[in-house]
């Protein structure tokens, strides 16, 4: 394989989210001590954004290019909340679903690697925590989803049959000299679709495209066509990229052109730019939602970082039969510095998501992990639970909360503190009832999942040529 020279994109995340930073706060003896208006989030939280950062345009920063992101919101305020974690556990029941299936095949040696898909409802639904960016795929500007747990990149493309609506242009092949089919009869239509999707390509009548399509189980689709164009993620050209061009398409998109695959399978565009990129990307997730800044970084030049503290590499556990994933061994945790003990980290297997919210556990680990919390937590006075959230507390009566450190610890002795915005989920805006942003999966053999309401102000480095997983602390910002 050929290597370019080292090249980096930087897509910058702008969160379309309200309040002050919740990552502030004093640390002493194990525990942040921040302010109640420190923790929650701004009176806008549960509705839209009464102003929004102007548009950032592209700049090149030590040799990255810099792209803005946006997030797109479209649930209303009384709502929010309730709608979220469902979608977020449908997505995390998905995932669990498809590994059982997965294990089932593998137990009968029938599973073929190909068949490996996780479901794009799951990710597109979370809309008011997903993550888009703005790439330019010929020569229009489209704005997509940014997804590790998917692998096929797709944008709604004319003419469409049946498109939702979306905020860009929709993409127009004719009028751009780099668009072409992919033939039916290739390698890229059947095993490498099917690699990314779950099903092989289909042919058209000419026998000259390949149709693909993508049903899912809460009604939402993308079908259209196999394509390859040029794609530009800031100044970098990547020519000949594989993509679906969407000629039919439904479901909750949040006014987004499409979705961008970061998975492992050979369709992703991980996979794709490995020449340009080899195989490295990371991103850094901000703690507000809205006018807030983060970076989606293509690229090993560690120079486009701006971590606070070494990045610490685990080892990224290969796992052919769940291509699209992304694990990790979690092997001890925390909590106010106190170790957690507990069956579960004898297999410590789990995933790590960009597209789930909430943190999944074994309920053993997230049994004793919630006793220890809720003994060092005992001043405060307990609420009830919310949806997938049992653990919740009233602090409507108090200025000033001390909040135990939340550490994860993952094999090569690399340790993951967890940023104080991801420790606790505000529910009410004034404080009545405010849980621990952590969730048990319901048996004891699933696999955990490590959400991105976890993973704010970490800079995540993926090298999937390395096999490796780096996590370092960064203040996610876009100055």
């Amino acid at each position: 394989m050929q290597m370019a020279h080292l090249l980096s994109a930087v897509l910058w995340f702008l969160l379309i989210v309200v309040a002050p930073s919740a990552g502030a706060g004093i640390v002493e003896d194990n525990a942040f001590v921040v302010s109640l208006h420190e923790l929650k989030f701004g009176a806008d939280e549960f509705g839209f954004s009464s102003s929004t950062s102007a548009p950032q345009r592209p700049k090149t920063q030590k040799g990255a290019t810099i792209l803005e992101l946006r997030h797109h919101s479209t649930l209303f305020k009384h709502k929010r909340h309730q709608n979220l974690l469902k979608m977020d556990e449908a997505r995390a029941t998905s995932i669990q679903a498809q590994i059982k299936d997965y294990n089932k095949f593998e137990e009968k040696k029938e599973f073929l690697p190909e068949a490996a898909q996780l479901p794009l409802s799951s990710g597109v639904k979370l809309q008011t925590l997903n993550y888009v960016t703005t790439i330019t795929i010929g020569s229009t500007n489209t704005t997509v989803i940014v997804d590790t747990g998917s692998d096929l990149t797709w944008v709604q493309c004319t003419p469409c049959a049946a498109c939702y609506t979306q905020q860009d242009p929709l993409f127009n092949p004719s009028s751009s000299p780099t668009y072409l089919s992919v033939p039916c009869n290739s390698t890229t239509c059947t095993t490498s679709l099917q690699a990314a999707t779950g099903i092989s390509g289909s042919c058209s009548q000419d026998r000259n495209s390949c149709f693909y399509a993508l049903g899912y189980g809460d009604g939402s689709y993308t079908r259209g066509i196999l394509a390859q164009e040029t794609i530009a993620l800031g100044d970098v050209q990547v020519p000949n990229f594989i993509f679906g061009c969407g000629r039919s398409n439904r479901g909750l998109f949040g006014g987004t052109s499409g979705l961008m695959g970061l998975g492992r399978t050979q369709l992703s565009l991980v996979s794709q730019t490995t020449d340009q990129f080899r195989g490295v990307f990371s991103y850094c997730l901000p703690t507000k939602l809205y006018n807030s800044s983060g970076s989606l970084v293509f690229g090993n030049d560690t120079s486009a970082f701006k971590n606070a503290t070494p990045v610490s590499y685990t080892r990224m556990i290969a796992d052919p039969t769940l291509a699209p994933f992304y694990f990790l061994n979690i092997t001890g945790a925390s909590v106010g510095g106190i170790s957690i003990n507990a069956s579960g980290f004898a297999n410590g297997k789990i995933l790590i998501d960009s597209g789930t919210v909430i943190t999944r556990l074994p309920p053993s680990i997230y049994k004793s992990l919630k006793a220890e919390f809720v003994a060092q937590f005992s001043a405060y006075p307990s609420a009830s639970g919310f949806s997938i959230l049992d653990t919740c507390f009233n602090l409507s009566g108090y200025d000033e909360v001390r909040v135990p450190t939340l550490k994860l610890e993952f094999e090569g002795d690399v340790d993951v503190s967890v940023d104080v915005s991801g420790i606790l989920y505000f529910v009410k805006k004034d404080g009545s009832q405010v849980c621990l942003a952590l969730a048990s999966l319901s048996y004891e053999d699933q696999v955990g999942i490590i959400g991105n309401y976890q993973q704010k102000n970490q800079r995540v480095v993926y090298d999937t040529v390395g096999s490796r997983l780096g996590f370092a602390k960064e203040p996610c910002s876009y100055s």
